[in-house]
């Protein structure tokens, strides 16, 4: 079974930061960013964190897990994670140097009802945890599991 980490990464402002994927001819769309957990990665957190270097050039910081999603093919393991700052320039990946893979930008979007709606962020298992977690009003650190 194929293992992945993402991030749901909240910014300074309270914001998402999510990876803008263009591909030619196709509309723009919007992912977490994350990857897959690679053989020589220690565990689920250290390969969120290469990842998270990886593709904002950013160090962040590890909240915890807030879902996990499973079907017979692939887990995928959702930790909330807070970014300070990143760099587009300081990213590294065969992905980010190969057009043929289409663009991979930044983009940091308002965590709230309307943008999640607008945004049509998938998976959408995710997108209603952060929708419900905005409309009471919840702190998604509340929703971490710190110890995972």
């Amino acid at each position: 079974m194929i293992e992945c980490v993402r991030a749901v990464l909240v910014t300074p402002a309270g914001r998402l930061l999510l990876i803008r994927r263009t591909w030619p001819g196709a509309t723009p769309y919007r992912v977490f960013p994350g990857g897959h957990v690679e053989p020589d990665d220690p565990g689920l957190r250290a390969a969120l964190v290469r990842e998270i270097r990886e593709e904002t050039g950013a160090e962040p910081q590890i909240t915890g897990l807030l879902h996990v999603l499973a079907d017979e093919h692939q887990r995928q393991y959702f930790y909330l994670a807070r970014i300070r700052s990143w760099s587009e320039a300081d990213r590294t990946g065969p992905e980010f140097a190969d057009p043929d893979r289409g663009e991979y930008r930044l983009e940091e979007v308002p965590l709230s009802i309307r943008a999640l709606d607008a945004l049509g962020l998938e998976p959408e298992e995710i997108a209603a945890l952060l929708r419900a977690a905005v409309t009471a009003g919840t702190d998604l650190a509340a929703l971490a599991d710190p110890a995972r």
